[in-house]
């Protein structure tokens, strides 16, 4: 059924493909951009993914030097402030984003308060809230294969001082430029391989069920499904493997492009509260929380999950089984297929990612008070929380 209104944007140009990386100069040459600053981490740096992208641009009337490459695992608002400051100082007019959430999310703060020509991006909380300013470029290159984020009008930035993570929502963070290129993603090792490919999952079965979902977000999820669940298995298992890290990436650019467009509920209003309160890396509390969060949506959300039988487990399982087990089938798939990567060491209950059950307390109300939390088609309480946090400690 159609919803009575929706919106669906996505104005990202995406680049997917072997050697996608070397059209980025081009684009960035047209937008006028003559000196980036290019953000990532310390480890990309190190193994050399930021000396191909420096490669890259040889040729190019375009300074790409100027590089940041201390953002910590949770974009941090003291680090985007501090970035910004450089920003100003070197002179630079665009920002290249090479690496996972964190460094995207951390760069997309970094254009709020460089567009807003502001100092502090918490001087621009809120949801759509910011007027329209010039536009600098902005491209970004994912470095894994899960958040979506190089796709997506969200940026969840750490507030160290609160012990909170913030989500920040406009369509003014949608990048201009996504490279896909599997050169960037072949040296995941993997278990971040598994954990960033299962938030990608997550993902898409929130923004195909979540109540603001339309039709358009709906195909984007079920398409990312499928390949999720077709090539993540050899991707954590054949890492070098360019098909199968292309196709994921794809799904989780896919999947970013769903839940930009639909939001998506309870297994991200719980997780980040995880992230926050128990410093949980994201992907992980995803893996996580996903199947208890399905077991709690089920009885509202029976049709869908049994909709996603099909891209989850493939035509001949969905024909084969009752129409009236498939949801429940579709948990018991979704289950299993994030316990066959705890052979690669990531974590499927809280107690073995550090998880204290007193904790359960600040995490449960601290979820409730969660934006995602009100699109779920359950409207949870605290105690349900706490009943989930238990389920899956």
């Amino acid at each position: 059924m159609l919803p009575k209104y929706y919106e669906f944007l996505n104005s990202v140009k995406i680049m997917s493909g072997e050697n996608a990386l070397e059209n980025l100069p081009h684009e960035l040459k047209m937008m006028g951009a003559k000196k980036p600053i290019v953000l990532t981490d310390a480890i990309l740096a190190k193994c050399g993914t930021l000396d191909k992208v420096q490669k890259a641009f040889k040729g190019f009337d375009i300074d790409v030097t100027e590089t940041y490459t201390e953002i910590p695992p949770d974009s941090s608002i003291k680090v985007i402030n501090e970035i910004a400051g450089i920003f100003k100082a070197k002179g630079c007019d665009s920002i290249i984003a090479l690496g996972g959430g964190s460094v995207i999310d951390t760069a997309k703060g970094l254009r709020i308060v460089i567009e807003q020509g502001g100092n502090d991006i918490m001087d621009y909380m809120g949801l759509d809230s910011l007027p329209r300013k010039d536009r600098i470029a902005f491209a970004v290159i994912p470095t894994t294969s899960g958040t979506g984020s190089e796709c997506t009008n969200v940026a969840v930035i750490a507030n160290p001082d609160k012990n909170v993570k913030m989500e920040f929502i406009s369509y003014d963070l949608l990048p201009d430029f996504a490279v896909l290129d599997p050169r960037m993603t072949e040296t995941m090792p993997p278990k971040i391989t598994a954990n960033t490919g299962v938030d990608a999952l997550v993902h898409a079965i929130e923004g195909y069920t979540c109540l603001q979902k339309n039709p358009l977000s709906q195909s984007y999820a079920f398409a990312a499904i499928r390949l999720i669940t077709t090539f993540l298995p050899k991707a954590v298992l054949e890492g070098g493997n360019h098909e199968y890290r292309l196709a994921m990436s794809n799904a989780a650019t896919m999947a970013g492009i769903a839940f930009s467009n639909s939001m998506v509920g309870l297994v991200h209003a719980i997780g980040h509260a995880v992230g926050g309160v128990a410093h949980v890396p994201h992907g992980i509390a995803m893996s996580i929380l996903l199947p208890h969060v399905m077991k709690f949506n089920l009885e509202t959300l029976k049709p869908a999950y049994a909709e996603l039988l099909l891209p989850l487990a493939g035509a001949e399982i969905y024909a084969t089984t009752p129409k009236e087990e498939r949801a429940q089938k579709a948990i018991e798939f979704v289950t299993a297929f994030i316990k066959q990567f705890e052979s690669v060491g990531l974590p499927t209950k809280l107690s073995d990612a550090k998880v204290t059950e007193d904790q359960f307390d600040a995490i449960a109300q601290t979820a409730i008070n969660d934006g995602a939390i009100v699109v779920n088609p359950i409207m949870a309480t605290k105690e349900q929380v706490i009943e989930i946090l238990k389920e899956a400690f």
